[in-house]
């Protein structure tokens, strides 16, 4: 049965009709930067324009790979029926849930392109961004954190479910909503 998503896209513009396949051999931007600066924290430190863009807020980084393998590792152990975040599009139910999301990342001066409709047959797994919002660099407070996230408990906040929904497999892009961006 088809699900119907929205997507704020911010790595590059997106077309209708276009395909997207997250799998195992198939990583998003999420990946991309973990990966890049835990080259950088384990001393191989390449020289391209994501590893300066990483060292540029290194500390920011450190608590962001740290938390998404910690995720990772807890996913792969725990539920392995549920999307890799690292290979994945992260997506909202709803338009005003992907309008919400597209202008938190403009306050936060990420490039935002579009908003576009997709249609999934595939995984999707719905997760409080509460339970994973803040960084640490308390290993068991992670641990916490990434089961907490998995297992859908309430956050510890107190506050409404801030919904993120992420897809993997075969995804199609059916609409353009909204150009943000060129």
């Amino acid at each position: 049965m088809a699900t119907y998503l929205y997507h704020v896209v911010t790595e590059k513009p997106m077309q209708a009709g276009q395909i997207i396949i997250f799998d195992e051999t198939r990583y998003n931007g999420i990946y991309n930067r973990v990966m890049t600066c835990k080259k950088i924290l384990d001393g191989d430190n390449p020289v391209d324009e994501l590893s300066e863009f990483i060292n540029s807020n290194i500390e920011y980084w450190t608590v962001r790979t740290h938390r998404e393998l910690a995720l990772e590792q807890v996913r792969k152990e725990k539920y392995t029926n549920y999307p890799s975040r690292m290979s994945c599009l992260y997506t909202s139910k709803t338009l005003p849930g992907a309008e919400m999301w597209a202008a938190s990342f403009i306050n936060s001066n990420r490039k935002v392109y579009q908003i576009v409709k997709l249609q999934t047959d595939d995984r999707t797994f719905d997760g409080d961004a509460y339970n994973i919002f803040d960084g640490t660099g308390d290993v068991e407070e992670i641990n916490r954190n990434e089961d907490y996230y998995w297992a859908n408990k309430p956050n510890k906040l107190g506050k409404e479910p801030l919904i993120e929904t992420l897809i993997d497999g075969r995804i199609e892009v059916v609409e353009i909503i909204k150009t943000l961006l060129k």
